[in-house]
C-alpha cells in the first residue's frame, strides 16, 4: 500500500460524540464494502480529551503500548488501525488518535513526530486542506455525502456537502469546489480568522 499523508482532520478536541463520528467519517462512501478503504482513513489524526483516551484504553487490552502510545487491536481495514498517543507538548499533555498502518513499521512513529511538529507551531494556523478537512468532519451525515451519478464522470466518488448561499438557497457542492468566502461561512466562527498556512 502506498502510504498516504499524515493529515490533521479536526480543529479542537473532539468529545466522545466527535471522537466516534470521526472513526468512521467516510462510512457513507460509495462501494463501503468493496475494495481497500485503508488510503482513506490511512494517516488521519486528531486531538481527544483525557477522559475519551482513557476510555479507549480501557475498552479492550491494547494490541501494544510503547511509551507514550498504544494500539487498538481491532483493525479498521488490512493492516490500519487506531493509535493513541499522551504527549508532552507546549508544556501540556495532550491526548490524540491516529490511523496508523502497522504493516509500516514506523508508521505510529512518524505520525507521532508530525503530530508534535504540527502542535508545536508557535503561530497556530490552518491549511487550506486542513479547512476543507475540519469542514468534512463537523458537518452532518445528512449534510455531507459523495458525488452520484448525477455528476459528470470525473466528479463522481468524490466528497459533497450541502451549502447555504442566501437567496441562491441551498445547493450540493464539491467539498474540493468551496470558494474561500464559503469555507469561511462553513467553519466555526472561532476559526474563520485563523491564519492560512501553506502546506509543507
Amino acid at each position: 500500500m502506498t502510504q498516504s499523508p499524515i493529515r490533521k482532520i479536526y480543529q479542537g478536541i473532539a468529545d466522545r460524540r466527535q471522537m466516534f463520528r470521526m472513526f468512521d467519517r467516510h462510512a457513507q462512501r460509495p462501494n463501503r464494502f468493496e475494495g481497500d478503504a485503508g488510503p482513506l482513513y490511512c494517516g488521519e489524526w486528531f486531538e481527544v480529551g483525557r477522559v475519551e483516551h482513557d476510555y479507549m484504553l480501557d475498552i479492550l487490552p491494547p494490541l501494544w503500548m510503547r511509551g507514550e502510545m498504544f494500539a487498538l487491536r481491532e483493525f479498521l481495514a488490512g493492516s490500519i488501525t487506531s493509535v493513541f498517543y499522551t504527549l508532552r507538548i507546549g508544556g501540556r499533555t495532550r491526548y490524540y488518535h491516529g490511523y496508523c498502518d502497522l504493516s509500516v513499521a514506523r508508521s505510529p512513529v512518524e505520525m507521532r513526530d508530525a503530530i508534535v511538529e504540527r502542535e508545536s507551531r508557535s503561530v497556530k494556523a490552518m491549511t487550506h486542506e486542513e479547512r476543507l478537512e475540519h469542514i468534512w468532519s463537523a458537518t452532518h451525515d445528512e449534510y455531507r455525502g459523495y458525488a452520484g451519478d448525477r455528476w459528470l464522470a470525473e466528479h463522481r466518488g468524490k466528497r459533497t456537502v450541502l451549502y447555504y448561499g442566501g437567496r441562491r438557497g441551498t445547493t450540493l457542492k464539491l467539498l474540493e469546489d468551496l470558494t474561500d468566502d464559503e469555507i469561511a461561512a462553513k467553519l466555526p466562527v472561532h476559526l474563520r480568522h485563523v491564519p492560512k498556512r501553506i502546506a509543507a
